[in-house]
């Protein structure tokens, strides 16, 4: 859940100073994307940082020199410190412009480093986390951060280098008049109070709005997407669509509009408080000047110092409450790599089988998913032996993805155990584990890629292993297909990418059977991949199936019962429990659920 907003002024900054802990966090990680580069950025900064008081000093030599009364100027001396100023203000645009090039650099290595750790966590968590709303929100703003954080890398190099500018002027200052850097503090502490809290505001408003700003996502990707143009057009949903996002995208704006009018109201107030004071000092200067208590190069050196501090002094404000309010974003990064997953190997971390013997059994198995009380399965108990073919069938909702689901351990039963070979599923380590698992699902991944890589995606170390892929598109019956293409297995799939090669519901059901032969699984797993072909192919793809399955457990799922005949075996689900088991010839004999459900379909074919 996004964070409330704060109950006070107090509450909020405690909040924003707590965020504050993450940051050495994202400076670990700055150093870690670029080392050498970082290093180098933060010594440069520092040096740029001393130029303004240098060249402040050699203009006070060159006003001095010049306006001496009666006297012909010391015409060396003035070049010298012309030279001075000239070299320090090189210097300094040298070196801003190395230190915008080693930014540019940090950011992209920035961006790229994090988002592969983000990646690779998302990669280890439980597949109920992406079936979470909540987990979705803290996401969404953890990916946002590999582009959005960036600008805290600016502020902090700008903090690092305006820190030593103000820390050399304040010295020039204080040397003249210690109570003139004393105003200055006074005045621009309250309009950095001012802008920090209305930035806080701005945070809290900005994760509130988070489940909001995805729907209003939602909605422009279905107004434009390649998918849902087809529906989009025929039934006339553009108008729908705009009207629904218009709406949100008004809340959007006016909750925006009112947090920035209160800002620039108290903001503005404040900030003429703080040019007040500086002024005023200004006027002190003015005054000694024309009382000759200084000279015209001390007034230069003194009212560039107070300016420049004065600058610099509402910069760093601004910058460590931006870099504060952007800590608590931080939050957000650390809260996601906090997310850890439930399903892991015991300690024993055992390797899987190989060759597996007795096969996978079911004891008294319960399941729910997770935010439900119903049961998916009920005390189940279900033998697969190796080397058999069995076909789940039963109606939509009554278990049939969920034992598969349990099997590959994407989710752990509520009770009872799971056993493979007699040892547990959660005794072995996971990623072996679901190495001698091959599953392609209903809702298989059509992959915008190379027809290689939508293969290979089976088991993407064959990648380049062109004898492997083309095996498995002749078991699936994708070869022919495949060789009328003119780059054949490079050839580039989907509409999303120039030179793209979309293909029909049929055409990328065998790349997905392809992608189940690549794998060298000892279980293979059917989940109604085949839905979309015609009652004939499907049989055929069931029939080849069988085949190709010999000596490994083969579970395949399916609404069309005239296809799982051919199984050894049939198990029929109901209310998460197991109604029927048998073989086909079997089940029709008993003349129970299965012979029912078996002539609804068949009459209809007569």
């Amino acid at each position: 859940m996004p964070p409330k907003p704060p109950s006070s002024l107090k509450q909020a900054w405690r909040d924003r100073l707590t965020a504050l802990k993450d940051l050495p966090q994202f400076w670990r990680l700055l150093r870690d994307a670029a080392p050498t580069t970082v290093r180098a950025t933060i010594s440069l900064r520092m040096l740029g940082g001393l130029a303004p008081l240098g060249m402040l000093y050699a203009a006070k030599q060159i006003i001095d020199l010049i306006s001496t009364k009666g006297s012909q100027p010391d015409l060396p001396s003035l070049w010298f410190w012309i030279g001075v100023e000239f070299a320090l203000a090189a210097i300094s645009q040298l070196i801003g412009r190395v230190v915008d090039f080693c930014d540019a650099f940090i950011a992209d290595r920035f961006s790229h480093s994090l988002g592969l750790k983000i990646m690779r966590h998302a990669a280890t968590l439980d597949l109920s986390s992406f079936e979470d709303s909540a987990f979705h929100d803290r996401l969404e703003r953890a990916r946002a951060q590999s582009t959005d954080r960036i600008g805290m890398l600016t502020s902090s190099g700008w903090l690092l280098q305006r820190l030593v500018m103000l820390i050399s002027l304040a010295a020039g200052i204080i040397f003249y008049s210690p109570w003139l850097f004393a105003v200055l503090i006074i005045s621009v502490v309250p309009t950095f109070l001012v802008e920090s809290h209305f930035a806080f505001l701005g945070y809290t408003q900005a994760t509130a709005q988070t489940t909001l700003r995805r729907t209003l996502d939602y909605y422009l990707t279905l107004g434009t997407s390649r998918e849902a143009a087809k529906e989009v057009k025929v039934f006339a949903l553009a108008p729908h669509l705009e009207t629904k996002y218009s709406k949100l995208a008004g809340t959007l704006m006016l909750e925006n509009r009112r947090l920035a009018a209160r800002r620039l109201r108290w903001g503005g107030a404040f900030t003429v408080l703080a040019t007040a004071g500086y002024y005023g000092s200004y006027v002190y200067l003015a005054r000694d000047v024309a009382l000759n208590h200084m000279s015209l190069g001390t007034f230069t050196f003194v009212a560039g110092t107070l300016a420049g501090a004065n600058g610099h002094l509402q910069t760093i404000f601004s910058l460590f409450s931006d870099i504060a309010d952007q800590a608590l974003f931080l939050r957000d990064l650390a809260l996601f790599f906090e997310d850890t997953p439930t399903i892991r190997a015991s300690t024993a971390s055992l390797l899987p089988p190989r060759p597996i013997r007795s096969g996978i059994i079911f004891e008294n198995v319960s399941f729910h998913y997770p935010g439900q009380e119903k049961l998916v399965l009920n005390q189940l108990n279900l033998h697969f032996s190796q080397g058999e073919r069995v076909a789940i069938v039963g109606k939509n909702g009554e278990g049939k993805t969920t034992i598969v689901k349990l099997i590959a351990r994407l989710y752990d039963p509520i009770a009872g155990r799971i056993l493979l070979d007699g040892k547990d599923l959660r005794d072995f380590h996971v990623d072996e584990l679901r190495s001698e698992i091959g599953i392609i699902f209903q809702d298989f991944i059509r992959y915008d890629l190379s027809v290689r890589e939508n293969i290979a995606v089976g088991s993407i170390g064959r990648l380049r292993d062109d004898e492997a892929l083309w095996e498995a598109t002749r078991k699936s019956n994708a070869q022919e297909l495949i060789e009328k293409f003119p780059q054949q297995l490079d050839q580039m799939l989907g509409g999303r990418f120039e030179g793209g090669s979309d293909l029909s519901g049929g055409e990328w059901q065998r790349l997905a059977l392809a992608r189940a032969y690549l794998r060298d699984a000892q279980i293979l797993i059917l989940d109604e991949p085949t839905a979309a072909l015609d009652p004939l192919a499907e049989a055929e793809v069931f029939q080849k199936f069988a085949e190709l399955t010999h000596e490994k457990l083969a579970i395949f799922i399916s609404h069309r019962f005239s296809t799982v005949r051919m199984a050894d075996r049939i198990v029929l689900l109901a209310q998460g429990q197991i109604a029927e088991d048998g073989t086909h010839d079997q089940l029709i004999q008993a003349g129970g659920p299965y012979s029912c459900l078996f002539e609804v379909q068949a009459a209809s074919y007569r």
